[in-house]
């Protein structure tokens, strides 16, 4: 994978140090930060650098992070908090786990940070179960981290205390929403509740809580180390530093990447990516994983930031990006990522519960071969209403993969729907495989492949498919070595 176009400040110590040694990352300048800021910076100032840095929250929403600390330590209560959240669930998504495995100590010394600026003595990293390696070494980081006097009572002498606990999620996707998390910590039902009071103001315990994904806690030492103007010189004029994003689906290089906020897609995909696998031609990419869009290939050179992205229907997300190449389905694509979406829902709100799932259902009539023009009219209609009325932001960004796909390649839905065809041949259902006779020559490879018995033909004269029959599984598509079953 290239490294030219790509600028290493959240995943700078990954793969080069050993996580599990406090020393290496003390040696890269790990706790650095904290030491400064605790012997020559007042709460003020630290908030102060981070709005100067002009980071914004690397989970999805894009939120100013040093407002949401200013925010959190304008509001009083008797205790406050800092919350990581590595809920990291969107499919093909692995950045917040690659720097908790990698670098677990930076994220621990940005809590303390956050800690110290909002006045807040407590801090929780939500972690999926499902990161066993992550988890471990957060633990043994926590445990150097107290060991050395970097957690705990009277941290290097500053007078300022700090504690960290590991809280397991169980695989819930919407409790990568903030409300829904903090309910999950509390021992409640993983659900979210309405905005505002926003937990910088009645969040933990109905205390001030400030709550930020590992990414964005992954940048803040590195803001300190570097200094806050250097920092907002990378990017954009809204959109600061880098972002990491996971590579994924038929590009040839996978992976994580991490490059400067404003690379287009097109540098992203073919110069760091290597281009599509197997020399096909590029047909869209999946922004913001199963809340995101799915951006065609007119919108290549559109420069990657928040307020881009939002420009033509995706969303920068954690960061998952799925590329995809020429025989794509969009339709199929879209019931993918919406069938995932309803699965995840926890269906405390109409609109996202019965919404979704009327959304999902018309979507498999569509591919089915049984869809209307009326339709594709409901689909856009209702996936409108779902984003207006839903509760959180999984029910109000769950239509973004429909909508983004019926505004940019409409024609497939059509030819579903008028046609009754796959343009990829992908729907199973619109698909059907013929031998040309011409080409055939008796081998009866296809018919030994064919789990439904439904080839028939002497050796070494011409075959024939029952269309009655097939279950259009392609077996006799992949087995044919002479070019003799055609798929439509």
């Amino acid at each position: 994978m290239s490294t030219k176009k790509q600028l290493r400040i959240a995943l700078k110590n990954c793969g080069v140090i050993d996580p599990e040694n406090i020393e290496e990352y003390i040696a890269r300048d790990g706790y650095m930060a904290i030491a400064n800021i605790l012997t020559e910076m007042t709460p003020e100032d630290v908030i102060e650098e981070l709005k100067k840095s002009g980071l914004r929250g690397r989970g999805g929403g894009g939120f100013p992070t040093g407002l949401k600390l200013e925010f959190a330590r304008k509001n009083k209560g008797k205790k406050k908090y800092i919350i990581c959240n590595a809920d990291e669930g969107d499919p093909g998504a692995f950045m917040d786990r690659s720097i908790l495995e990698g670098d677990p100590h930076s994220i621990l010394e940005a809590m303390v940070i956050c800690g110290y600026a909002v006045g807040a003595g407590n801090g929780y990293i939500y972690i999926r179960a499902e990161y066993p390696l992550a988890i471990e070494r957060l633990k043994i980081a926590i445990k150097q981290a107290y060991k050395y006097g970097l957690l705990g009572k009277n941290i290097l002498g500053s007078g300022f205390s700090f504690d960290i606990e590991l809280k397991y999620g169980a695989g819930a996707f919407v409790c990568g929403e903030e409300t829904a998390l903090i309910n999950s910590i509390e021992g409640n039902r993983g659900e979210p509740h309405f905005k505002p009071p926003y937990p910088a103001e009645k969040g933990l315990w109905d205390m001030p809580t400030t709550v930020n994904n590992v990414e964005t806690l992954a940048n803040v030492p590195a803001i300190f180390n570097m200094g806050a103007e250097k920092f907002a010189s990378i990017g954009t004029k809204t959109s600061k530093g880098t972002k990491v994003f996971a590579l994924a689906g038929n590009v040839n290089n996978v992976g994580l990447v991490e490059v400067p906020m404003g690379t287009t897609l097109r540098e992203i995909v073919f110069d760091i990516g290597g281009g599509i696998t197997g020399g096909k031609g590029f047909k869209a990419v999946q922004t913001g994983g199963p809340s995101g869009g799915c951006i065609p290939v007119q919108f290549l050179d559109v420069p990657i930031d928040y307020e881009s992205l939002r420009e033509i229907g995706s969303m920068m997300g954690s960061g998952g990006m799925i590329i995809m190449d020429e025989d794509t389905c969009m339709v199929d694509i879209a019931k993918y990522y919406l069938e995932f979406t309803t699965d995840e829902s926890c269906g405390k709100c109409t609109a996202c519960r019965i919404g979704n799932k009327r959304l999902f259902e018309m979507l498999e009539k569509i591919t089915e071969g049984k869809g209307t023009e009326e339709d594709l009219v409901k689909l856009k209609e209702l996936g409108e209403i779902i984003k207006d009325t839903s509760l959180c932001g999984l029910g109000q960004s769950a239509p973004n993969p429909v909508l983004s796909t019926m505004k940019y390649f409409y024609n497939e839905y059509e030819a579903h729907v008028r046609d009754k065809i796959c343009p990829a041949g992908i729907c199973s259902s619109l698909t059907k495989f013929e031998i040309n006779k011409d080409k055939c020559i008796g081998c009866t490879l296809c018919a030994k492949a064919c789990p439904a018995a439904c080839i028939s033909g002497k050796v070494r004269e011409p075959h024939e498919i029952d269309q009655d029959k097939c279950i259009k599984c392609g077996a006799c598509y992949k087995a044919c070595k002479f070019d003799a079953i055609t798929k439509s």
